[in-house]
């Protein structure tokens, strides 16, 4: 799928376009589990879900049942043509490795279980997360840290443009630990 067939979809139904990292990456496993716990919110507001990985569609195939998110559309994309057309960069050493990225990945990789393995494609690869709604980018996340952990139903509201619960505020309903609400700027 290309930038301008997702552009079109989304002139149907909103996306929420998650970006990842590579299948090692203990925060997309938990981005993973999170989209899944969130999954049902997020239809609900009208959005489909579209992941992006640079993946082999094999490996991935194996990865993603573990997730129960094998019927979610999913964007193989191992040149990383998409990435770059987001603008999402590789990251600095201390986006991928500093005190707060360890912090969080014992705390997601041990405590909460999501593991910690090596890299299988470009570790140094940011993630990112986007609403594109009518053919347009509505709300973007684009991670300061390889271990943010946005809020993906208040990202939906904020793209959508819907009430109650806000991207930027969502201190009424914060339903998953250590999530970020903050649409980072574009």
């Amino acid at each position: 799928m290309t930038r301008e067939q997702l552009l079109e979809r989304s002139r149907q139904r909103p996306i929420l376009l998650v970006f990842l990292r590579h299948l090692g990456c203990t925060f997309c496993r938990e981005t993973l589990a999170d989209i899944s716990r969130r999954r049902r919110d997020i239809a609900k507001l009208g959005a489909d879900i579209v992941l992006v990985h640079m993946a082999d569609p094999q490996q991935w195939e194996g990865f993603i049942r573990r997730y129960g998110l094998q019927d979610v559309t999913a964007i193989h994309d191992p040149g990383k043509e998409l990435y770059r057309a987001f603008g999402l960069r590789r990251g600095t050493l201390r986006q991928l490795f500093g005190l707060r990225v360890w912090l969080r990945g014992i705390a997601a990789g041990i405590f909460r279980g999501h593991g910690l393995s090596i890299p299988r494609q470009d570790p140094w690869q940011m993630p990112g997360v986007f609403v594109l709604k009518d053919g347009k980018i509505t709300a973007a996340y684009r991670h300061r840290y390889v271990s943010d952990r946005p809020h993906y139903v208040g990202l939906v509201c904020e793209g959508c443009g819907l009430p109650g619960m806000n991207a930027l505020n969502p201190a009424s309903e914060n339903p998953l630990p250590g999530t970020r609400a903050r649409v980072a700027p574009s």
